[in-house]
């Protein structure tokens, strides 16, 4: 190893059938002037055994001794190529199926822009590869986000063949060794999220530029970016984007800026204790603590909890009900797919109800006079004749309207349903205030203190 010009690095942590299934995309490539470089972040599956057994001597397999993170496990492999004298370096995520061009691809513009310091693939969704995943990302500093263009565009033609960005997926990518040298590796701090962008910020910084070429096509799963049975996602993407803006947002902005991430905090925080989801809310304050006092790498075990989605609340309205009428209030697909949410609660508790669907309103005329929905007490009243009407936000509701006869549910999935509810709704503005208040100062010297 070490004569050719590309060392194609795939991180993996216990994906033993996609990392098995990446490798061979990339072993049947058409272009062949790489060695392939696998690093396994210590996985408990059986990714090394089952790597060593199918392809043996046709990859270089590191095993780190313990999960490095996305970052760390790349920069185990760029650190041996760039040690080893490649010309390039080509990270892969192990979810990742590369086309039989791919690489020619992405080396064929390198070698004749050397203006250009790195460049990605265009990614598709591998579940559904008509649509683009991403095709570079740009950084959104107005809004303190990023964007990745053309997400879920369906692929027609129209698209550009060249993009140049902020930042490309680290998915995959071909960065010049050169390069590397001079801005370094993956920020290692990050363990997960947020290092690509950061890397590919280095690199415009540097003054090479940062390109996609549509005619490198890869598809990505993205499944570990599913929030399904943990907030361990959750945790790394708010703590990692948060220090991003810290970092790097310029000083004239930066309080206004902690004005936008509070506000933002807030208003996932109350989402999730509104829908009964505590373990999100306690990942997102640790993520933002250990933001402000810099704690980076990898999270302890006591700030990532199980994921708990709970559907008491609407089993509670629908018990004893044998019919459901839901009202579009002008929101059509929203009252849609409501509606299935309530067939499959139903079904799953082994109800046996009704479920209608109605323009406008509940409380339309045409529709007759409704039954109190909220009960005297508080409580969620006893009803023939429940009824659901489609909303926006709850959280921005009238006050006129809560507590009218119906419930009120909103494109997140909210639903007002009791004077509980009413009151913690109308507390909000109150609450908003005095978290901000009490927030500011604190994360402001933070970033303060970040910049010296």
């Amino acid at each position: 190893m070490g004569k050719k010009k590309i060392a194609a690095v795939i991180c993996n942590y216990n994906k033993s059938k996609y990392v098995t299934d990446c490798i061979q995309s990339v072993l049947e490539s058409k272009f062949r002037d790489f060695d392939i470089i696998v690093v396994d972040n210590a996985s408990t599956d059986d990714s090394v055994a089952r790597i060593r057994e199918k392809y043996g001597s046709k990859v270089q397999l590191f095993v780190n001794k313990e999960n490095l993170g996305g970052s760390g496990g790349f920069n185990t492999g760029i650190q041996y190529a760039v040690g080893k004298g490649y010309e390039y370096v080509w990270c892969l995520d192990n979810d990742v199926l590369v086309d039989e061009n791919a690489i020619g691809e992405l080396y064929a513009f390198m070698e004749g822009h050397p203006g250009t310091g790195m460049c990605g693939s265009k990614v598709y969704h591998m579940e559904d590869p008509d649509y683009v995943q991403q095709f570079g990302i740009d950084i959104v500093w107005e809004e303190y986000c990023c964007e990745a263009k053309y997400y879920n565009r369906l692929e027609d033609g129209s698209m550009p063949e060249v993009v140049y960005s902020d930042a490309v997926a680290a998915c995959s990518v071909l960065v010049r060794t050169s390069v590397i040298r001079e801005i370094g590796a993956l920020p290692e701090e990050n363990f997960l999220y947020w290092d690509d962008t950061e890397w590919g910020l280095c690199c415009n910084r540097a003054g090479y530029k940062v390109a996609s070429v549509g005619r490198s096509k890869v598809l990505h799963s993205m499944g570990a970016k599913k929030e399904s049975e943990n907030t361990f996602p959750l945790y790394y993407t708010w703590r990692n984007w948060i220090r991003f803006f810290m970092k790097y947002t310029p000083e004239e902005n930066r309080e206004g800026m902690c004005q936008v991430f509070l506000e933002r905090i807030f208003d996932v925080v109350c989402n999730d204790l509104y829908l009964g989801e505590e373990n999100r809310t306690k990942t997102v304050m640790h993520a933002y603590m250990d933001a402000l006092y810099g704690k980076t790498g990898r999270a302890e075990e006591y700030k990532i909890h199980p994921v708990v989605h709970s559907e008491e609340k609407l089993v509670r309205l629908l018990k004893g009900q044998e019919k459901i009428r839901i009202f579009e209030n002008g929101r059509e697909e929203q009252a849609r797919l409501f509606a299935e949410r309530v067939r499959n609660a139903a079904e799953a508790e082994g109800m046996d109800s009704e479920v209608e669907i109605f323009p406008g309103h509940a409380l339309d005329p045409r529709y007759g006079s409704r039954l109190q929905v909220m009960g005297e007490d508080g409580e969620d009243a006893d009803s023939e004749d429940v009824t659901f009407t489609m909303t926006e936000d709850v959280f921005r509701l009238e006050a006129g309207r809560l507590g009218l006869t119906t419930c009120y549910v909103d494109a997140e999935g909210r639903i007002v349903s009791s004077k509980e509810d009413t009151f913690l709704i109308l507390g909000i503005p109150e609450s908003r205030r005095l978290f901000l208040l009490s927030q500011k100062d604190l994360f402001f010297s933070a970033v303060k203190n970040m910049h010296p």
